[in-house]
């Protein structure tokens, strides 16, 4: 029992630098796979929150992993399915801000407009009888 109360801290140091590596990961993924455009039109707190919990679902994960007697077991198996789901939850905030947030620029482009010079003369012509 001994044993088990000296590795603690190591684990707990090996956890959290596990979790600021998978939240970096996440938020480079998430750029990279959504496009960063659409990542900056999310509003800030559902950015918090999906990559929070998509770094906390891969920390216990591999928690998971370690504390059992195989590597794929059960517990395991279910905070991959959560942390998946999660990162499901990513792609359709991204879909969401690139269907409904992304502000489109047909407004602002003047409409090209083009005039005929032989169209013109036709029209000043049977305007005045020519």
């Amino acid at each position: 029992m001994k044993d088990r109360h000296d590795l603690m801290p190591i684990l707990r140091l090996a956890y959290s630098t596990l979790f600021l590596i998978a939240l970096m990961a996440v938020f480079v993924l998430w750029s990279q796979v959504g496009g960063q455009s659409h990542l900056d039109l999310l509003p800030w707190p559902v950015k918090l929150v999906l990559g929070l919990a998509a770094a906390y679902g891969v920390v216990r994960a591999t928690a998971a992993s370690v504390s059992g007697d195989r590597a794929w077991n059960g517990h395991m198996v279910r905070w991959l399915g959560l942390t998946l789901a999660v990162l499901a939850a990513c792609g359709y905030a991204t879909y969401y801000a690139h269907i409904n947030l992304e502000e489109s620029d047909d407004a602002d482009q003047p409409q090209e407009t083009t005039v005929s010079r032989s169209g013109s003369a036709l029209c000043i012509r049977a305007q005045f009888g020519l």
